[in-house]
């Protein structure tokens, strides 16, 4: 299986692209999350779209808007409110974590593989076969 994030940015363009993945592929949609940081003492949130690996292929897609948005809990903004309106509107629970930062990451391909081993270990993505 291969496991893979697809980054997007982090403007409303991106967020509504974000949305549109998830809705078009409700059929695929796995799991809706949020993941909360640190980041320059600014407390952020990614938003991830997590979907089932294609068959045949093993391929299982993790869209993500990385780090650029303030975390809800803290200054409640549009595109939290959006991404929460999608989740109500797919039937799905928002998964939530607390990670690190990319910054303590020489490499973002580390970063987004700290990240598959977070959603491994808790089992919301398969483990290798």
């Amino acid at each position: 299986m291969i496991q893979r994030f697809i980054e997007l940015g982090e403007g409303y363009s991106d967020i509504y692209e974000l949305m549109e993945l998830a809705r078009s592929n409700k059929n695929r949609l796995q799991h809706l999350i949020m993941l909360h940081t640190v980041k320059n003492e600014r407390k952020l949130s990614s938003f991830v779209v997590v979907m089932k690996p294609t068959n045949p292929g093993d391929f299982q897609a993790l869209y993500i808007s990385l780090e650029g948005i303030p975390n809800h809990q803290f200054q409640p903004n549009k595109r939290a409110d959006l991404f929460q309106a999608l989740a109500k509107e797919l039937d799905k629970e928002i998964i939530q974590f607390e990670v690190k930062p990319t910054e303590v990451f020489a490499e973002k391909e580390l970063y987004f593989q700290y990240l598959i081993g977070i959603l491994r270990l808790n089992h919301y993505i398969p483990a290798l076969r």
